[in-house]
């Protein structure tokens, strides 16, 4: 049987994994500077996480949603502290796009409304509504198509207020990204989060707050939203909070409440999947490894305004990006490639970091100093490719 073939794979084949390492099937080690789409936030198999499982994997691995499961408890209690949101009620579910899925559904419960305002280039995920939220119509397929979603600009105040004064008593929800991930690094700027929070106020709204990528202390907040001192509604989070094991969930604000069946889950919230996330809130308390990321951050983007091939350097914490020339277009493949370093990116040009949360300041000067190699290799190749043109 053949593996279904929708995503283009690089020829490397990663076996085994550590902190911010990873090992091919040869043994060979890579600097993980990605953390698999900004998933690993406590370090790969780090050995309280691993423990955690384990430990659980003895007493219960599963059972439903029908009965008390205690864990569950246990991470809400943990979740409100390291967050901040004490007040507020824990939904879990499994994967960003199902929280995001959950969120829209639950705004339209609450208002009795239909229209979702979402902003260019999001990405929410690639659930039914989630990806007609999603501005990109390759992903969309003409099931998925509504008249209830409206895409307006990213960071334009004046054009959200405009679509509210005209629409305002029909919109459900708004749904932004605190840093957008797939669309380039592109922080909301404070003035825009506050304006969403002051429209969804005045017009009886849902503020939904996607921190699938940007959350869970990547930015150097909890929440990356929280830079603007604004109040979400309903928070959605996934990659971060199980550092790999499948695990997601909504923070759902007090005043929404909550009616049997309104919303399900079979996997959600397992006992394993609860350990997990445990642990990482267990590691990210413990060693401060919030402030450690915007500490990290600011390090890492200092430098990178030092080399002059690169430009628009820019992020929170450890949620960077920065743009590449049209002769550098190959850097990313070839730091993967030559230099052993997994990056992500954006189109059409940018280079994404999303390393852990506990990247040292060894391994960001080794990603720093490789980087300047690279770059110089891929200056010299296109150099010499230029001179030995006839």
């Amino acid at each position: 049987m053949k593996l279904f073939d929708v995503y283009p794979l690089y020829d490397i084949a990663i076996t085994r994994a550590s902190g911010a390492y990873v090992w091919d099937g040869n043994g060979v080690q890579y600097l993980d500077m990605y953390g698999g789409h900004a998933v690993i936030s406590i370090g790969h198999t780090h050995p309280h996480w691993v423990k955690r499982i384990e430990d659980q994997l003895e007493k219960i691995a599963f059972y439903s949603n029908s009965v008390h499961l205690p864990i569950q408890q246990q991470l809400a209690d943990k979740l409100g502290a390291v967050s901040g949101k004490n007040d507020y009620q824990l939904f879990l579910c499994n994967s960003g796009a199902e929280a995001n899925e959950n969120a829209l559904k639950l705004a339209s419960f609450h208002t009795g409304r239909k229209k979702i305002v979402a902003f260019s280039k999001s990405f929410h995920g690639r659930t039914s509504l989630a990806v007609a939220a999603t501005d990109n119509p390759a992903i969309v397929a003409p099931v998925n198509e509504t008249n209830n979603v409206a895409f307006l600009p990213f960071n334009d105040v004046a054009a959200l207020e405009q679509y509210f004064a005209a629409n305002g008593h029909s919109i459900a929800a708004v749904i932004v990204e605190g840093i957008q991930g797939v669309g380039g690094i592109q922080i909301a700027s404070e003035a825009f989060l506050q304006c969403i929070r002051q429209q969804c106020d005045q017009y009886n709204a849902l503020f939904i707050a996607d921190s699938v990528q940007c959350g869970y202390g990547r930015s150097g907040k909890f929440f990356s939203h929280d830079y603007a001192n604004v109040q979400a509604d309903i928070y959605t989070m996934a990659k971060g909070m199980g550092n790999g094991f499948p695990v997601a969930g909504m923070l759902i604000a007090p005043h929404i409440p909550a009616k049997h069946g309104m919303l399900g889950t079979t996997f959600g919230g397992n006992p394993l999947a609860c350990a997990a996330a445990l642990a990482v809130l267990e590691v990210i308390e413990q060693d401060n490894l919030i402030e450690m990321a915007k500490q990290r951050g600011m390090y890492i983007m200092n430098k990178l305004k030092e080399f002059p091939e690169l430009s628009n350097v820019r992020g929170r914490g450890l949620m960077i990006g920065f743009d590449v020339p049209e002769n550098l277009k190959s850097l990313r493949k070839t730091l993967i490639f030559d230099y052993k370093i997994f990056t992500g990116e954006a189109k059409p040009n940018t280079i994404r970091l999303l390393p852990s949360l506990a990247l040292t300041r060894k391994q960001a000067d080794e990603f720093l100093e490789t980087l300047r190699e690279a770059i110089d290799a891929v200056k010299a190749e296109a150099s010499n490719q230029v001179s030995v043109k006839p």
